[in-house]
């Protein structure tokens, strides 16, 4: 995995040295070992661009050839990881590019390897399909009911291939799924890599009318989360805080 991401000097040569998709695959080369790659990233990092490149080349480098896409909605997947201006479709070359069937939630590649697109709403459409590898898009905005039960399903599928793997892209919030994720990552057994990035360090790549915007966001809660990627609190964010309540000791009878 490492060899293909040393290979991108296409992409390379049209970012800029800092430029977080290649930061972040820099980073993903020092450790091998991963199954599950969390990337916690503020608005407009590159989030999506990292996860649609990583398929192209895992698909590309023949390293997995079913392929899971999964997306807060249906929409979500075919609105911005399929047909997005960073999606695979309009970031791919002529001729790596993918054949798209809408009907049938499908990419085909010309070497033959296949990607399906799955709605987070609809945790069974995983139960049946294997795969070898899987994208999972807006994490934090999946349905708090069926996310558990979604990314359960997801797991179960990714039994194809040497090494299946999972890259999760998303804005950070406090469901219990996605703390447990960050937890996991806190101790290598667990094989889960976390990357995290905020919304200032793709500057160069985004619309300075949109960065003087955020401003106003700037030491909320919500700028914490959505610039600066942070994981916020569940208490914190709520407008009663357990904080502001002093525990007093029972009287005596």
């Amino acid at each position: 995995w490492c060899t293909v991401f040393s290979q991108l000097e296409d992409i390379e040569q049209q970012v800029k040295a800092r430029d977080p998709v290649v930061l972040a695959a820099r980073q993903l080369c020092r450790r091998q070992s991963w199954l599950t790659w969390v990337v916690l990233s503020g608005r407009g990092f590159g989030k999506t661009r990292l996860g649609v490149e990583w398929v192209k080349y895992i698909v590309e480098n023949k390293l997995a050839s079913r392929i899971a896409i999964v997306a807060p909605t249906s929409a979500d997947a075919r609105d911005v990881i399929v047909e997005g201006e960073s999606g695979i479709m309009a970031t791919s070359p002529n001729w790596n590019r993918p054949t798209y069937e809408p009907s049938k939630r499908r990419l085909t590649w010309p070497n033959g390897a296949l990607a399906t697109t799955y709605s987070a709403q609809e945790p069974d459409r995983l139960r049946g399909p294997q795969h070898d590898a899987c994208l999972a898009d807006e994490l934090a905005g999946w349905e708090v009911i069926t996310q558990q039960e979604t990314w359960d399903m997801l797991q179960f599928g990714l039994r194809l291939g040497k090494n299946p793997r999972c890259v999760v892209t998303t804005t950070p919030k406090p469901t219990l799924l996605i703390q447990n994720l960050v937890n996991m990552a806190k101790d290598d057994n667990n094989h889960v890599l976390l990357t995290t990035g905020s919304t200032y360090e793709n500057k160069s790549n985004l619309a300075a009318p949109f960065m003087r915007q955020i401003v106003q966001y700037e030491g909320t809660n919500l700028g914490r989360q959505e610039i600066y990627a942070e994981l916020i609190d569940i208490e914190e964010s709520g407008i009663v805080k357990r904080a502001w309540f002093k525990q007093w000791p029972a009287r005596e009878k």
